[in-house]
């Protein structure tokens, strides 16, 4: 059997091993596949019986291209870059990773937060590059220090992630709630479960852990941020489509929202016009919440499993069923 592995840099930069996968058959690994180039893709793809992909699209036509493609496996959460209709039209079945990055990336929801509200990275630069021992003060800080303790955090989307991220902001001292279609008793022992419009006007903080649906497609605009508290913080490490960012650039910048935390934009790479990119108090990271090598390897644990169902005719995960 082949197994062609169309962007294996992201997933395993070197630090890792696709011997699990390469256990299955000849398995080709190519590091990136150009996203907007189909021949490529399909030339690459060829005969391969096995696809695993991450953000690499698998449209239609390469599906149509390549008869011999069985099986479609995402090396992530999120499939979107699938024509998963198309591949159940074909009898291909697509599987994902369904959970991997629940402790990392509410980790990082965290992290980001703490950034902006004690900002280590900005007075260690600060520091090395001289300021503190041209103070004429034993100390110096360069932005409001602000305790967590006591405030109140609201997430929307209260699933395994936001609930990670309430957890670790409970352990802190914070007061959480949350806005989710689906309550259940593990949310509700961590958070108070509220109407949105509640939510917004009563937070501190508000962090975005809910999936990009037509209903969640840029909630944070103009009109809900109006809603919010002057100087509440915003954190988003889910999808870069909740935010209309030209609408937080202009929060940012009239001091209505007092920080933003962003690991993920609209478009990405980040594009050079990004108003979020000049804008006053916004941290940005490269879509990195999901990248500790412990959630890696969980995403090539689960994809070896996903492919070894699929040989047995179990196949479990399947996102196009």
């Amino acid at each position: 059997m082949k197994i062609v592995v169309l962007d294996g840099y992201a997933e395993n930069p070197g630090d890792l091993s696709w011997a699990q996968v390469e256990a299955f058959g000849e398995t080709t690994v190519y590091d990136r596949t150009p996203f907007g180039d189909e021949d490529e893709i399909i030339s690459r793809v060829g005969d391969a019986e096995v696809v695993l992909t991450n953000k690499t699209p698998v449209s239609a036509r390469v599906m149509d291209s390549c008869p011999n493609m069985k099986f479609i496996g995402v090396l992530a959460t999120g499939y979107n870059v699938i024509d998963c209709a198309h591949a159940k039209e074909r009898g291909v079945i697509v599987a994902n990773v369904p959970t991997y990055g629940t402790e990392a990336v509410g980790q990082f929801a965290i992290a980001l937060l703490l950034e902006i509200c004690s900002r280590v990275g900005h007075h260690d630069a600060s520091v090395h590059a001289g300021k503190w021992q041209s103070c004429a003060d034993w100390c110096y800080w360069d932005y409001p220090l602000i305790e967590l303790a006591g405030k109140t955090i609201g997430i929307i989307g209260f699933g395994r992630i936001g609930r990670q991220t309430g957890k670790i902001a409970k352990a802190i001292g914070m007061k959480v709630l949350a806005f989710d279609r689906f309550e259940n008793d593990e949310g509700r022992a961590i958070a108070d479960y509220v109407q949105l419009d509640e939510l917004l006007g009563a937070s501190d903080v508000v962090a975005l852990h809910c999936p990009l649906t037509p209903e969640t497609s840029e909630i944070i605009n103009r009109e809900n941020i109006a809603k919010m508290k002057d100087g509440v913080i915003i954190i988003n490490n889910s999808r870069g489509q909740l935010v209309n960012e030209r609408d937080l650039a202009d929060a940012l910048e009239s001091g209505k929202v007092r920080a933003a935390g962003l690991d993920v934009v609209s478009s990405e790479p980040i594009r050079a016009d990004n108003p979020l990119l000049t804008a006053k108090n916004c941290i940005i990271t490269p879509h990195i919440s999901w990248a500790a090598k412990e959630s890696r390897q969980r995403i090539m644990d689960c994809t070896a499993l996903n492919i070894k169902a699929f040989l047995d005719g179990d196949p479990v995960n399947v996102v196009n069923g």
